[in-house]
């Protein structure tokens, strides 16, 4: 097991300090090979602020409570603000190698909002990057060498470390978006090519590598439908245009727009505009049927 650690003034003692917006406390970090397990538990925390940084393998975190376990991967970072529980364990047949830093001040708060940190939120996925090992390892070595106007340079090197993980938040953020963007947009553009043929919402999702409840869901957010609620639409409106203005019988349209059971299309019909498919016709046309 490899450690190497920082402490400000070589004290290990975790401490609260309003006297300037930023001050780092301490900083480190464990490399697991051989050590079966390395565990950490307060259940009163600590008085200032922390983030773990997952370089590889994995941790196993318990946020709450002891019996909620969860597994964080390489390429997150974890975050505990002051006086939350905390427990989490490494274990040496992960490989795993994390870098932490403890800090305080008077403006913590808001200067990690300003940097993308959500109010509440425990892991962050900011990739793997050889560039936070290195601003890591130089805090460390400021720590300890304790040079001339170091603790100045320690704020700056950790305000390098927010920024360097809000460009990669961001970048996850909008590589996330275009991605919905453009499944939705293959989605809704399937269902308007075939939307008159037996879709199986599961099969669909399954075959772009979605869960079904994901597709869903984010379908829903994207067209304010669920994907059969928008297939229904467009086989309704369909038969509302065919009903409109053409001279094909109820039972026609109903096989057009993708219904064998003309019972079922009317009824449907019905329920989205409010009239039969004959009564609407009727409306819409006089008597022509």
């Amino acid at each position: 097991m490899y450690i190497n650690t920082g402490y400000l003034n070589n004290s290990h003692m975790d401490f609260k300090d309003k006297s300037r917006p930023l001050i780092i406390g301490s900083c480190g970090t464990y490399r697991l090979t051989t050590h079966p397990k390395l565990p950490t538990y307060r259940p009163k925390g600590r008085l200032d602020f922390q983030i773990i940084y997952i370089a590889s393998g994995k941790g196993y975190f318990h946020f709450d409570s002891p019996d909620n376990e969860t597994i964080v991967p390489a390429g997150n970072i974890v975050l505990y603000r002051p006086k939350e529980f905390q427990k989490y364990e490494y274990y040496g047949e992960d490989k795993t190698e994390v870098y932490w830093i403890h800090f305080t001040g008077s403006d913590v708060t808001n200067i990690l909002r300003k940097y993308g940190f959500q109010d509440n939120k425990h892991i962050f996925q900011v990739g793997s990057s050889l560039e936070y090992e290195r601003v890591f390892k130089r805090i460390i070595i400021e720590l300890q060498r304790c040079q001339m106007n170091y603790e100045e340079m320690l704020t700056l090197l950790l305000r390098h470390l927010f920024i360097i993980f809000e460009r990669e938040l961001k970048r996850e953020h909008i590589l996330k978006n275009e991605y919905l963007d453009k499944e939705m947009d293959i989605a809704t553009s399937y269902f308007n090519e075939n939307y008159n043929h037996d879709i199986n919402i599961d099969e669909y999702a399954s075959s772009r590598g979605m869960s079904v409840s994901w597709f869903i869901r984010n379908f829903k957010k994207y067209t304010g439908q669920t994907p059969m609620q928008f297939i229904v639409s467009l086989r309704i409106n369909n038969a509302q245009i065919l009903l409109e203005t053409t001279d094909y019988s109820i039972n026609e349209i109903s096989s057009i727009v993708g219904y064998e059971n003309q019972l079922y299309f009317s009824r449907l019909f019905r329920k989205q505009k409010g009239y039969a498919p004959t009564e609407y016709r009727k409306r819409e046309h006089g008597t022509r049927i």
